[in-house]
Formats: C-alpha cells, sequence, structure tokens
C-alpha cells in the first residue's frame, strides 16, 4: 500500500477535516499527519501550493493521487479499502448510503448564518457571547427541526457513519456555546462525542 498523508487546517478546527481524519482512523490506516497554517497562508505557499489544484485542506495524498474536498476522500477510502477487510464509514445499502450522503452534502451547503455566527471556534476552543441573528436563529431552528427527524436511534442510518459525526458537529456549534436544543438531541450528540477517533481529534486541537 502506498503511502497516505493527511493535510489539515494547523488549529483542528475544520469539520471537514475531522471527516477525513476520522475515516483513515476508523479504517485503522497507517497515516501521516501534517498541518498547514492557514492564518499565515501557507495553503498558498510552496510545497502545499503545488500538491493539488484546489489549494485546501483537507488534503489527502496518496502516491499520485492529491485528493481535496472531504467527501471525496471519504467515498474514495471506502472504495479503496473496503468493508468487511476495514471498517465502514458509510452505510452499507444503497438506499441508506444515499441517504447518508443526502446528509453530509446537506451539512456542506446549508445553514450558512449559522455556520458564519457559531463558527467550529465554539467547539473546539470556546464559546461566543454574541446571541444568534434572526438569520442565525431561523438556520438553528432548521437545523433542530432537521436534525429531530432524522434522529431515531443510536445511529442516523442503522449503523456508525461519517454522517452521525458530521451531523452532531453541527449541533454542537449551538449545544456547545450554550444555545437552546432539545434534551434527546443533547444527549444523542454527546454519545457521538465519545467516540474514539473524534476523542483523537479533539486531543490535537487541545494540545
Amino acid at each position: 500500500m502506498q503511502e497516505l498523508t493527511l493535510y489539515v487546517d494547523s488549529r483542528f478546527t475544520s469539520p471537514w477535516a475531522l471527516s477525513a481524519f476520522q475515516a483513515l482512523t476508523e479504517k485503522k490506516l497507517p497515516f501521516t499527519l501534517h498541518t498547514v497554517d492557514l492564518d499565515k497562508g501557507e495553503q498558498k505557499q510552496v510545497p502545499f501550493r503545488d500538491l493539488g489544484p484546489l489549494g485546501r485542506v483537507p488534503l489527502l495524498v496518496q502516491g499520485g493521487l492529491a485528493l481535496a474536498e472531504s467527501s471525496a476522500i471519504v467515498e474514495y477510502l471506502e472504495e479503496a479499502f473496503p468493508p468487511p477487510a476495514y471498517a465502514a464509514v458509510l452505510p452499507a445499502g444503497v438506499e441508506q448510503r444515499a441517504r447518508a450522503r443526502q446528509v453530509m452534502a446537506w451539512l456542506r451547503s446549508d445553514l450558512m448564518a449559522l455556520r458564519a455566527e457559531r463558527s467550529t471556534e465554539v467547539v473546539f476552543y470556546a464559546p461566543v457571547v454574541t446571541p444568534l441573528t434572526a438569520a442565525g436563529q431561523a438556520a438553528a431552528e432548521r437545523l433542530i427541526a432537521i436534525a429531530e427527524r432524522l434522529v431515531t436511534g443510536e445511529h442516523l442510518f442503522g449503523q456508525w457513519s461519517i454522517a452521525d459525526t458530521e451531523l452532531a458537529l453541527m449541533l454542537n456549534r449551538l449545544i456547545l456555546n450554550g444555545d437552546p436544543v432539545p434534551e434527546r438531541l443533547t444527549a444523542w450528540c454527546a454519545a457521538q462525542w465519545q467516540r474514539t477517533s473524534v476523542r483523537q481529534w479533539i486531543a490535537k486541537s487541545s494540545t
């Protein structure tokens, strides 16, 4: 197997870098982790700039492949290192996998006001005191309403998948900031946050 290298943000606050890190970790794949200081613009400088066309983290490098965009990385790893030889990070069934992809795509493309007003700094570092604007509150209510429909058991799609962590992280933008979230969702997120691969990521953000 060619060596796997994952590039992530140096503060470990990117939710999408967490997804790529978690996929590698859950599959127990050996990989080298490199950090990129986005505040210093290292993503625009050599050598990172020349690794791939997008100049973004997360970036997975394996041989001649340099792959950005977390959803692409997760799907590549699931196809290149499939179950049962490696742990699954996406649901097995075609319909359930499609539903997981739908949730993951939604989390990447919606709730912009909430993402701006409750950045992942509140998840991994410290809460903010600024109340949500009307737009932020509307996004929070939309997130909670959809999450209440999605969360019906221990996992979203019968077995754990990356979609569970991604939804929990979005909800934790509110929960860990002290914003009101229904107790059932709060408890579900707390359980997702105890997963070993998540704890490993959080440990890196605190060092």
